[in-house]
This record gives structure tokens, sequence and C-alpha cells, in this order.
């Protein structure tokens, strides 16, 4: 079985390639996935990272709030597998497999809501964490293996559908790092194979996929399309989100892929069709590293207690493909001078400024949760019927 990530991931991390430092010298042992504690979320558990608080509150144009509960399904007829993007504050080049408060809290962000439709896997890896990014960056890379994070993910991969599938159909979900290991993943593993047919779809978030201009498959996937329709599986849903007024620039991370008439896929999941449409967001009320911080209270005079709001008719999104990329034009439609707030943060920020060729990165997920979550639900019922 193929163990060397494919070409291009192996520099990629939060959506940007760069050298790192020397790769280890001897391969470090292989995780034990028959170990629970190497899962952050397992069907069952009532106490890991899948379990935390997700209830919103919905604030209206008008400022009327509702609460809205969340309830998990236990008897969820799909699975999904979930692999998270670059959250390890770890000073080493590859994370360590103890579950900190980073990587607990960004799977209440982006997928422990997934539980309301399929039963949640997610598997702790060995990544490439902040530091070794922000030593590239910076120009004095650290020592990185640059295999590691692959492997363990493909050997989670291959004991999650060797021990708990069970012939069940499955939807990969990641973010950023996440996205790029479940690329090479599919490209090698999944991708024509017999196991394709249990693949409902992947939703690859702040990816950079590529596809054939004008075309929906054919560049890193040869039979995995992009998804056109809630109920169509076995195909792909990437997308990278940038504000609508300020697209990709010159030297953006996300938006272009490599390869002669080859472009960033974009599915939109507040319309597969296409064309525009509403996002369901679920943001998160305080700010976290992967939610969202407002310059001003969610609505005026009330304070939320829930740890997310939905926002409904204040943004929308669509796929669109110019000089400047290919992705997720998000649009906000406040009123200043309502009760509620008329902007939405989410930006990436360094000493105050805005960095434009991050997007809205940090929020992909958040941005769209409402949408994927009704996405796989039909996505679901499509794969029960086919079956």
């Amino acid at each position: 079985m193929k163990r060397s990530m494919l070409a291009g991931l192996a520099m990629a991390v939060l959506g940007v390639s760069f050298g790192f430092g020397a790769m280890a010298q001897s391969p470090p042992p292989k995780n034990d996935y028959a170990d629970t504690k190497n899962w952050l979320c397992l069907p069952g558990r009532t106490d890991d990272a899948c379990s935390a608080d997700e209830s919103a509150t919905i604030i209206a144009a008008d400022g009327t709030t509702t609460h809205e509960a969340f309830v998990r399904n236990p008897k969820a007829k799909i699975d999904c597998f979930y692999v998270y993007p670059t959250v390890s504050l770890e000073p080493t080049g590859n994370a360590d497999m103890n579950a900190g408060p980073m990587e607990k809290s960004v799977v209440a962000q982006q997928f422990a809501r997934f539980g309301a439709v399929c039963r949640t896997y997610a598997p702790l890896y060995r990544q490439v964490t902040l530091s070794a990014l922000r030593a590239a960056i910076a120009g004095k890379p650290i020592p990185v293996d640059r295999e590691l994070a692959y492997n363990d993910v493909l050997d989670a991969w291959n004991y999650y559908l060797a021990h708990f599938n069970r012939g069940r159909g499955v939807v990969l979900v990641g973010h950023s790092q996440g996205s790029g290991v479940l690329i090479a993943l599919i490209k090698s593993e999944i991708d024509g194979k017999p196991v394709q047919r249990r693949l409902i779809s992947a939703i690859l978030m702040g990816s950079r996929l590529s596809v054939p201009a004008g075309g929906v498959v054919g560049g890193d996937f040869k039979s995995i399309p992009l998804c056109q329709s809630p109920s169509q599986t076995q195909c792909a849903i990437p997308y990278a989100s940038f504000r609508a007024n300020v697209p990709p620039p010159a030297n953006s991370r996300f938006g272009k892929v490599p390869g002669v008439e080859m472009v960033a896929g974009c599915a939109n999941p507040a319309s597969l069709a296409g064309g525009s449409g509403e996002l369901h967001a679920y943001l998160a009320t305080r700010g976290s590293f992967l939610g969202t911080t407002q310059s001003r209270p969610w609505v005026k005079g009330k304070t939320i207690d829930t740890p997310f709001v939905s926002v409904p008719g204040m943004v929308t999104a669509e796929c669109v493909s110019t000089d400047a990329g290919s992705y997720l034009a998000v649009a906000t439609h406040g009123d200043a001078n309502g009760p509620r707030v008329d902007d939405i943060g989410g930006d990436v920020v360094i000493a105050g400024k805005v960095q434009p060729d991050w997007g809205l990165h940090l929020i992909d997920a958040n941005l769209a949760m409402g949408n994927l979550i009704d996405i796989v639900s039909a996505e679901s019922k499509a794969y029960s019927s086919g079956r």
C-alpha cells in the first residue's frame, strides 16, 4: 500500500507550500489506532471532543433571538471521518499525540455539529505544527517529518475501514492541512478503487483542489467530480472563502492551482447547482482560534449565552472565477441602523492589519456549517436509497 505523501502535499500546510528543515532521520513508531486515546471523536462516547455544546442563538434582523438546541443522532446511518487543520502549538515540527485545547476547540467549531447527521470519527495525528508554519514563513525552518501526518491519517483510515465502517457510507471532512491530507488520501486510496462506492462525499474546506477550467472532474481526482446537487454522491465539495469585496490578491494562498488550464475547484454549499445562495452560518459567539471576533455585540441590549450564533439573511455566497482565481465570494447584508450586528469577523489579522491573502480562511467551516449539515442529510438519504 502506498505510504508516501503525493507531490505537493508534503509541503502544504494551511494551503501554502513552503520548504521545511530536514526530515527526521529515522521513522517514528506507528500509532495504534486500536487505542481509543488516539481518537478525538468516536461514536458512543459522551466525553470526547464531539461532545461539545453546539447550541446556538438565532438572531433575526429585527434583533429577535431564539434558542436552538442541538440534538445528536446516535442512530445515524452514515459515518463522517474528519481531519482537522493546523492548530497544534507544539514547539516541534510535528505535533505529539496528546489532544490539547486547540484540537478540541477546532472539533467543536468544524465537526461536532455533524453528529446530527452521521456517526463521528476524528483521529489524532502528528500534523505539521503552527510552529513549523511560522518558522518557515520567517525563513528559519525547523525539522519536520513531511510524511508523518499523512501516514498517521492513512493508518487511522485503514483501521476505521477494517474495524468501524462495516460497509457504511462515509463523508470525509477536512479543512486546510486536513483537506490537503484528505486530497492525497483520496487520490491514493479511494479514487477509482472499490472503496469509492462507500464515499458519500468529500468536504474539502480551505483547499486547493484542481479541476479543468470549465469542468468538474479530471484534475486531482479522476473519477470523483464536484458535487452539483445535494442528492449526488461520490463527489467533492471544495471551496476557499473570501469577502466578495476583497478578492484574492496576487499573492493569495488560495484560489489558484498549478497546471495548464487548471483551476481551483469551488462548490458552493449554499447552492451546489451554481449561482448565489444564503449561507446558514454557525459563528462562534466569542473569539476563538477558528471562530470569529465581533467589533460590537451581536445584538444591542442582549447577552448571548450559547457558544454559537446564527444570523439568517445576513450572509450569501457564490463561486466566482476571475483573474484573481476561483473561490467562494462571501457577501454580508447587514443593516448598520438595525439592532443586529451588520458584519461578521473572521479575517486573519496580524499586528492589527487584515491579511487579504488568507481571505476568510479562519471561518471557512463556520460560514457554511448549516448548509453542509443539510447536504449531508440529503446525501445520506440518496445513498440509502441507492443501496
